[in-house]
């Protein structure tokens, strides 16, 4: 059995170099290349109670997902304890968050009622949970402007400054730093 170890071994080692052997070139990884690796902060939600408005949760996650890179929203395993808890009342929608990264958030029916777009709602109470406040008077180009830019409004997507604030929300997501995982003093609840 050593026998056999010893000689694939071998064998291994001359495969390998055998382009050194016998005139090839050996090329080194460059060395401006950083390894990568850190991940995003993987927060998780559970849409279970969103009713009829499930698929604007999950696409509102997903518009989070892709404009980020330090924090990742992905749906709770069944039995696995959320970070985002989405229910849909018949109220205004708004967000309760407790740290950051977490927290309920309601798909109020009243908004939807007056027009405004589901997607957009979910989009925007996902981003209180990340740590954005409401820009209010705001143009529609800004997700965080809310109802303040009017039913006609569909954009979706955070702009550039409410991207470059989630990034630095859960910038120690990416450097290895450690996150806030204790309670907040107070939960504060955002009504949009």
């Amino acid at each position: 059995m050593r026998i056999r170890t010893l000689t694939g071994n071998l064998a291994a080692v001359l495969v390998l170099s055998s382009p050194l052997l016998w005139g090839g070139q050996a090329v080194a990884a460059p060395s401006g290349t950083p390894e990568q690796t850190s991940a995003a902060r993987l927060l998780t939600y559970d849409a279970s109670g969103s009713a009829e408005f499930r698929s604007a949760v999950d696409q509102g996650a997903a518009i989070w997902n892709e404009s980020v890179d330090a924090v990742e929203l992905r749906p709770a395993a069944s039995g696995q304890r959320a970070n985002i808890r989405v229910l849909a009342d018949n109220g205004w929608p708004r967000a309760l968050p407790t740290t950051l990264g977490n927290g309920t958030v309601y798909i109020g029916r009243q908004a939807v009622n007056q027009g405004y777009d589901t997607i957009r709602i979910s989009a925007h109470e996902l981003g209180h949970i990340l740590g954005l406040p409401d820009r209010k008077p705001g143009p529609c180009s800004s997700l965080m402007s809310g109802s303040s830019a009017g039913t006609a409004c569909t954009n979706r997507y955070p702009n550039a400054a409410e991207k470059a604030q989630a990034e630095r929300n859960f910038a120690g997501a990416l450097s290895g730093a450690a996150q806030q995982t204790g309670p907040a003093p107070r939960a504060v609840l955002v009504r949009d």
